[in-house]
Order: structure tokens, then C-alpha cells, then sequence
């Protein structure tokens, strides 16, 4: 009997229309997830009383506005990568790590896509060490505090005890920042980049140039330089657009990010066991002799 492929959780059909069409379909969806974006935003704003509450709900909206980001990344994909990479990155719209990182990323400074990558990398290992030479090894911190924040869990800790896990406390809020991720989203909204003729001008002003390795973030501020420039020309920006959403794509939209990987790093635990070793043996001066 056939399974049936219905319902929700269905991006990856997008690979099945034509470029056009594509551009099309997006420019229908990222409105929408601009405004669930920023629904979650206005109601953490609303809640000052209650901070866990409202951290919950400024998470949401970063992670929301980060499906933007991956679509946009879809975008600026050069044509002979995409086939091979869309598949994959239609499937990080649904990856709490990946969304969680692209939201992060948009804060980053990186020099190089090296860097970037590093970046990334880091990110996404299932496990690390802290504390006094390595002293613990603690889950990705990402998703920890995501999940930290949401629910009462039972977890544990080297010596295998069982203990419960509630929300953590939260200071009151006082000025919360905006998500970098939802001011990116929000400004590429506003200058008409969203649009299906702004996705257009963006898959033409990026495609050309590949992203990775020693790629600089220059390259990335002189596309988008050039990007604005065609967007004003054919008067696309909404009459609200103002120099704070374009400083928000030069101060925070990130290099594209298609060529990385996102999947959590199993990270053995010999391998962060013998990393604690050489950690103890630097801290106390011992070179093993």
C-alpha cells in the first residue's frame, strides 16, 4: 500500500519547479514567515513580567525569520551548485540546529568563508568541554538552551544519575534587542528583496560567485552594494525602507552559507576524553615526559 506524502513538512517539492516558478513560490512565503517572525516578536515585547515567557518568544522569532535566510541562501545559490545543495538546504527549514545557527550567524564577524566555516563548525558539535581543564563535558549549548528553556526534562550527567532539568530562571527584561536574524529578514523585506523581481535581482547579482574558502566578507558588502543599487533603480524598495534596514544588511547579513554543513557533530567521547587529558597536562605544566 502507498504511503501517503501529505500535510505539512513538504519543502523539499520545491526542487520539482522551474527557477521562475521557484522565485515565484518564495516570494508568496517569505512575507508570511516575516510576519509570524515578528508576531513572535511584538508578543515578547508584550511581557514584562514574565522574562522566561518572553525569551521563549524572542527565540521564535529569531528561528522563524532564520527560514528566510535558508530561502535566500537558496537563492543567492550559484545555478551549478543548486542541484546538487537545494535538496539539502530545503530540509534545514525544518532543522532546529540549522535555524539556530543561521539565526546566531547573522551576529558574526567572520574575515573569511574559512572562518565561517569554523564558525559553524564549532557550533554544531553535539558535545564540549568546559569548566577547569576540560573538567565537563556539556550537550550543544544551542540546543540545550533552547530545550532548557521550553521544558522540564530529565537529563544527566557523566556519572549517569537521573536528575530532573526545569526551565532556568530569567532576569526581568529591560531593552531587549531585536534578533539580528528578524532585523535582516525585515530589512531585505522592506528594500524589495523579497519581492519575486528582488529575488530575481539577488539570484543574478550572487549566483555569479562562489562562496567558500578565501571568499571575504567584502566580496559579500559589494553585492549587496550592488544589489540595493538595482533594487532602487527599478524602485522597489516599500516607501518605509529607510538607511536603517540597509546599514542592518551591511552590519548583519551573512556571507551565503550553502556550501557548509549543519548536522549536529557526534563527537566521540574518547576523542573529548583525551582532549580533557591534554587540557589538564597544559594547565599543570606536565609535557609528558
Amino acid at each position: 500500500m502507498a504511503k501517503l506524502n501529505i500535510g505539512l513538512k513538504q519543502a523539499r517539492r520545491v526542487c520539482q519547479l522551474s527557477p521562475q516558478a521557484r522565485l515565484v513560490f518564495f516570494s508568496e512565503g517569505m512575507p508570511q514567515i516575516l510576519a509570524s517572525a515578528q508576531g513572535f516578536w511584538s508578543a515578547s515585547e508584550q511581557l514584562e513580567g514574565a522574562p522566561r515567557e518572553a525569551q521563549v518568544l524572542a527565540d521564535y522569532a529569531a528561528e522563524e525569520a532564520a527560514k528566510i535566510l535558508i530561502l535566500a541562501d537558496i537563492v543567492r545559490c550559484p545555478p551549478s551548485l543548486l542541484k546538487e545543495r537545494m535538496p539539502l538546504m530545503l530540509g534545514w527549514f525544518y532543522q532546529h540546529l540549522t535555524r539556530l545557527l543561521y539565526a546566531e550567524a547573522q551576529s558574526w564577524r567572520p574575515v573569511t568563508m574559512t572562518d565561517l566555516r569554523g564558525y559553524v563548525d564549532d557550533g554544531r558539535k553535539a558535545h564540549y568541554l568546559e569548566g577547569y581543564a576540560g573538567e565537563y563535558i556539556v550537550p550543544n549549548s544551542l540546543l540545550y538552551q533552547r530545550e532548557t528553556s521550553l521544558y522540564v526534562d530529565i537529563e544527566a550527567y557523566e556519572d549517569g544519575v537521573p536528575l530532573w532539568s526545569a526551565p532556568r530562571s530569567y532576569e526581568p527584561r529591560f531593552a531587549a534587542f531585536e534578533p539580528a536574524s528578524l532585523r535582516v529578514a525585515k530589512a531585505l523585506f522592506e528594500v524589495g528583496a523579497l519581492s519575486e523581481r528582488g529575488l530575481a535581482i539577488m539570484a543574478e547579482v550572487w549566483g555569479p560567485t562562489l562562496f567558500r574558502d578565501d571568499v571575504r566578507f567584502d566580496r559579500g558588502d559589494a553585492l549587496t552594494e550592488e544589489m540595493l543599487r538595482r533594487l532602487i533603480a527599478e524602485g522597489l524598495p516599500k516607501e518605509s525602507a529607510s538607511d536603517e534596514h540597509v546599514q542592518a544588511l551591511y552590519a548583519h547579513w551573512q556571507m551565503p552559507m550553502y556550501h557548509l554543513e549543519f548536522a549536529l557533530d557526534e563527537v566521540p567521547f574518547d576523542e573529548l576524553d583525551a582532549a580533557r587529558e591534554r587540557m589538564f597536562a597544559a594547565e599543570i605544566g606536565w609535557d609528558g615526559s
